[in-house]
């Protein structure tokens, strides 16, 4: 449910440090350079995490700005929305997948100035054992963004045969080892549930055998993020979010969701997302809909990338809408 809420201004609460936030937003500059945010702006962030980029945002637009948050992750939209009221501005907390975006902003009778998807986690989710996103620490095979409802990576291992399993990991996780590692998977299971994000790592590794010492990413990233993005449905929503941006560019006219000139910006961490996101960006503007704003995504400055290493594989992509018959 949505809610609006507010808060007077209280510099002592800003969160200072990684430690306490939880989290870095990438390509921060880049970010602000191309949403251009002002005074009476209504700022979409569709994927708030920890508020670090709402809360630039809003910072450069100013008291008169609007915020409305999305997250799927409760504790995070609230740590995010606490963070940006502390600038004095009115925040609008979303608890919903971003793929309901435009219905949502219908319901608010809000049209977007700036809309922000960035497609990462934040790292305070990467980090946490319990969410069983990485195989670095030993942890449950959860994935869900939301953890109180939806299918975990545990239950797709345990009830997805052998066939669907091997495409899922082929096509979401690219992953050229894909037969090899369903079949140890399955052989596995056989023997005793599969329940940690340890366990499934040491799987995977012993599916790819000599290969794992001469792979240059740990033999267990495709399979991890295969499985992450089929859990949370991320490439759907990201589907319908692109297609809600293309309906709000041609009803920009009639009162869409998206104002005349909105500036919408997608950070991408794998080529699944950039290559939709570019494609749909691309057709917007082959159409009259919009004008790209990148031609080429932009990356991380080497200085970003020694300072934040999970910036390394963003890319970000912007358009502004134009009239339907400009």
């Amino acid at each position: 449910m949505s809610k609006i809420a507010s808060k007077t201004p209280n510099d002592s609460y800003l969160a200072s440090n990684l430690t306490e936030v939880g989290h870095i937003p990438v390509l921060p500059s880049e970010v602000q350079a191309l949403l251009q945010p002002k005074d009476g702006d209504v700022l979409v962030d569709l994927t708030a995490g920890r508020g670090g980029h709402a809360f630039a945002l809003a910072e450069a637009a100013g008291p008169g700005a609007t915020l409305v948050l999305f997250d799927l992750d409760e504790q995070n939209l609230t740590f995010a929305t606490d963070r940006v009221l502390s600038l004095g501005v009115k925040v609008i907390p979303v608890h919903a997948n971003f793929a309901t975006a435009a219905s949502k902003m219908a319901e608010l009778g809000l049209r977007a100035d700036c809309v922000l998807a960035d497609l990462g986690f934040a790292s305070n989710q990467m980090d946490n054992p319990d969410r069983g996103l990485s195989f670095r620490g030993n942890g449950p095979l959860d994935m869900r963004l939301n953890p109180e409802s939806g299918t975990t990576a545990a239950d797709i291992i345990r009830t997805t045969n052998e066939t669907d399993l091997a495409d899922l990991i082929y096509h979401l996780g690219e992953e050229p080892y894909s037969r090899r590692i369903a079949q140890k998977i399955v052989q596995e299971r056989a023997k005793e549930p599969i329940l940690t994000t340890v366990r499934l790592a040491q799987i995977v590794r012993e599916a790819y055998g000599a290969r794992a010492r001469t792979s240059r990413l740990h033999p267990a990233t495709r399979t991890f993020m295969a499985l992450r993005i089929a859990v949370n449905d991320e490439l759907s929503a990201l589907d319908a979010l692109l297609a809600d941006v293309e309906t709000g560019g041609r009803k920009v006219d009639e009162g869409g969701w998206l104002n005349h000139g909105a500036r919408i910006a997608v950070i991408s961490f794998h080529s699944l997302e950039d290559r939709r996101v570019k494609q749909s960006f691309v057709a917007l503007e082959k159409n009259g809909l919009a004008k790209r704003l990148t031609r080429k995504p932009a990356r991380a400055s080497e200085e970003e990338i020694a300072s934040n290493t999970r910036s390394r594989p963003a890319k970000l992509r912007a358009v502004t809408l134009l009239p339907e018959d400009n």
